[in-house]
């Protein structure tokens, strides 16, 4: 594993579990001191000590929490560098905008939207008096193509990720800080596995349009998170970064 992050702080949201804790292992592997934030302690605490880093409770769609996460991180380390708002939910609630309620609609638009709102708001603060950083959010391969088995306000949320994340990038790219969306594709989190195990046949029809045949592991994605974090993607800003095993190129898939 090399030592490309060496000496940099990342801010990990939703760090105790799938992407987000493969992704503290990874940063930390390649040198990074890790704060894990996580709305559950059990989870978030677990994260942090094996990775020989902070824990930090927040809800991330608390403002006053958000601030506080990220201020606790610069008082801790005395720096941020990496900032990967990754926190999100895709509950059953969410379904066709035929069914979906709008308490499921904004539930998940306030967890999902409004949470990397407000990370992005106050870690670029922390990054512009430093004149670096590296802002990556997770969005989705969803928030680039249509899905007849909806969660509708799951893809809007990360069609506004998406957008927001590229204005942020173009907007502060002359002061050092890059923001970059994450789209990865279906994940074997176990997000994903609840989500299937309660529709087989809604994870048959998924499966079958990936390219490659399978789903992700979180440590895939990890090494995108990565990537971006790292000077390796010194010159992407405002990237729409797909990790979909070619879901978004397909038309036909093999046999």
């Amino acid at each position: 594993m090399s030592n490309r992050l060496d000496g940099r702080v990342a801010d990990i949201t939703g760090a105790g579990s799938g992407i987000g804790l493969a992704s503290a292992r990874r940063l930390a592997a390649e040198g990074a001191r890790v704060v894990c934030a996580d709305v559950d302690p059990a989870s978030g605490e677990k994260a942090a000590a094996e990775v020989g880093g902070l824990f930090v409770q927040a809800d991330v769609t608390d403002e006053r929490a958000v601030e506080a996460m990220f201020a606790t991180t610069v008082a801790t380390y005395g720096r941020l560098d990496i900032a990967f708002n990754n926190a999100g939910i895709s509950p059953p609630e969410d379904d066709s905008i035929l069914v979906t309620g709008l308490d499921a609609w904004k539930r998940v638009q306030e967890v999902n939207l409004t949470s990397v709102y407000l990370c992005c708001k106050y870690a670029i603060g922390h990054m512009r008096a430093r004149g670096k950083g590296s802002i990556i959010n997770t969005a989705s391969f969803v928030a680039t193509m249509g899905a007849a088995t909806s969660q509708i306000s799951y893809t809007a949320s990360k069609g506004g990720v998406l957008a927001m994340s590229r204005e942020l990038g173009v907007q502060f790219a002359r002061e050092g800080i890059r923001v970059n969306a994450l789209c990865p594709g279906p994940v074997n989190t176990p997000l994903l596995q609840e989500l299937f195990a309660k529709d087989p046949e809604r994870a048959a029809r998924r499966l079958v349009h990936i390219p490659m045949g399978r789903f992700a592991e979180a440590d895939e994605i990890a090494a995108a998170v990565a990537f971006l974090a790292s000077d390796d993607s010194s010159f992407m800003t405002a990237s729409t970064f797909l990790v979909d095993g070619g879901i978004a190129g397909a038309y036909v898939t093999p046999l």
